[in-house]
């Protein structure tokens, strides 16, 4: 296999070592998933959010969108390994495996975005009480909120957009889930563009995690 159009699809053999315990694993996974669900749409449900005044404050904004940003990413991972957990052979369709990265990893970016907003909302509270209403007006939360979401969604779409034009050698990944860069051990051609451009993100969000235990 030469280049990537003749990648139809990858294998995925993490799941060998679970071949003995597929029943219990797909008992305990379908029970993750549907508490995963319940919870975080309780939270998000417009009775308990939206439509209660006192809870339209930032923080409360940044804890809806971390539980929306848990069931986006959830969804990303768990039907598909539910549904592996019962199968004899584990593929994933190239463009479907190319998804699942920008799901699960822009999931995680949105997660490290939302958490340094919240940051952000308490480092105000606290240092500057006098102005924080002005700070963190109902407009500037507005865009704080899309800006943790449009960021990460468009850097992942990026690094997937350059995963896509590597030419591939193989289409074997040994992971339960599509990684991103399992999928670039497999390429012929240079990888020098993605790993410039992932380290200029890593580094990013090496950033927010520091801003966050700072």
């Amino acid at each position: 296999m030469s280049n990537t159009s003749s990648i139809v699809v990858f294998s995925l053999s993490g799941f060998n070592a679970t071949v003995n315990y597929r029943v219990t694993l797909f008992s305990l996974t379908v029970l993750t998933y549907c508490v995963i669900m319940v919870l975080n749409v309780s939270l998000i449900l417009p009775v308990t959010i939206i439509l209660d005044k006192s809870l339209q404050e930032p923080m409360y904004i940044c804890l809806c969108n971390l539980c929306i940003n848990e069931l986006y990413g959830t969804a990303g991972f768990y039907p598909k390994f539910t549904f592996d957990l019962l199968c004899d052979v584990h593929i994933i369709s190239y463009v479907g495996c190319l998804l699942q990265i920008f799901v699960i990893y822009s999931y995680a970016m949105v997660h490290y975005s939302v958490l340094t907003l919240m940051s952000y909302d308490r480092y105000v509270a606290i240092c500057r009480p006098l102005e924080y209403h002005f700070v963190m007006s109902p407009r500037r939360t507005a865009v704080l909120v899309a800006l943790s979401w449009l960021v990460p969604l468009c850097s992942k779409l990026m690094v997937v957009i350059l995963t896509s034009t590597l030419k591939l050698c193989g289409s074997h990944i040994e992971k339960i889930y599509c990684e991103n860069w399992a999928v670039v051990k497999l390429a012929c051609s240079s990888t020098k563009a993605i790993d410039i451009y992932g380290l200029i993100v890593m580094t990013f969000y090496i950033g927010h995690f520091l801003f966050i235990v700072g």
